[in-house]
C-alpha cells in the first residue's frame, strides 16, 4: 500500500495508475468542507502512514538513508538489512 500525504491529493488519479493500492487523503475547501466519515478516514490513514515515517526517520539517524552511501554497493543491501534488524530489535524491547 503507498499513502501519501494532502499535496499529493490533487495527483491522486496519476498515483492510481502507478500504484493500484494508493491512497490519499480527502481534501477540504471553503466550500465543501469534509464529512464526518471522510475526516474518519483521513485520521485512520495518518495513523498507518505515521508508522512508516518513524521507521524512515530511524533509518535516517543511522545516516543510511540521509547521506550519500559512501562504501561498496554489495555491502549496502547487508548494512541496511542490519540496521533493520536493529531497529527490529529495538521494537520488540518497547513492546511489553
Amino acid at each position: 500500500m503507498v499513502s501519501v500525504s494532502r499535496r499529493y491529493a490533487g495527483q491522486s488519479r496519476k498515483l492510481a495508475q502507478l500504484h493500484a493500492n494508493s491512497q490519499t487523503p480527502a481534501k477540504n475547501s471553503k466550500h465543501h468542507p469534509l464529512t464526518p466519515e471522510q475526516k474518519a478516514a483521513n485520521r485512520e490513514l495518518a495513523r498507518r502512514r505515521i508508522l512508516a515515517e518513524h521507521v524512515i526517520r530511524k533509518l535516517k539517524i543511522f545516516r543510511i538513508l540521509s547521506e550519500r552511501y559512501r562504501n561498496h554497493r554489495k555491502r549496502f543491501k547487508l548494512r541496511f538489512n542490519l540496521i533493520a534488524a536493529i531497529y527490529n530489535v529495538e521494537l520488540k524491547s518497547d513492546v511489553p
